[in-house]
């Protein structure tokens, strides 16, 4: 068990993954129509992602091999912070998309994530939350025309 909870273990079980699941993407992917990329067809999407997964796959794990165990590295702290913020940040998008609009869902699932970073500050959050507030609006609602009001109430 000592073995599985090593950092560099967990890093090369995880490139690992990403390759897999990567190769797998890719594999799915090129028996649809791939295109290029002034055309693209329906498979270019999964192929695309599918090669990124596995070059952050490779470089993973040629990290962890590259970092020799146990040398300096003091205890991991546990990190239920972060995923609880994003799980709750997640949650409170689905509610306030539902019965507040884009806007409001977008800001709060921001800040409430970016919370999750011990090292970020609320200012640091505010200024991100606004910064995805206006991207979001730009993208999905006047780019896109995503039918997702900006406000609603009720």
């Amino acid at each position: 068990m000592e073995s599985f909870l090593n950092p560099t273990r967990r890093e090369q079980m995880a490139g690992g993954l990403m390759l897999a699941l990567g190769s797998g993407a890719i594999v799915r992917g090129i028996s649809y129509r791939v295109g290029e990329l002034s055309k693209m067809g329906p498979g270019f999407l999964p192929v695309s992602f599918g090669a990124i997964l596995v070059l952050i796959g490779i470089l993973l794990i040629l990290r962890a091999k590259s970092t020799a165990p146990g040398l300096g590295k003091a205890k991991p702290r546990s990190e239920w912070r972060g995923g609880l913020c994003i799980v709750t940040g997640i949650g409170a998008f689905i509610v306030l998309g539902h019965y507040g609009g884009l806007v409001p869902a977008t800001f709060v699932m921001v800040f409430v994530s970016a919370m999750g970073d011990r090292s970020n500050s609320v200012k640091g959050a505010l200024f991100l939350a606004l910064a995805l507030v206006a991207v979001a609006i730009v993208v999905f609602w006047w780019a896109l025309q995503v039918p997702f009001p900006l406000f609603q109430w009720g």
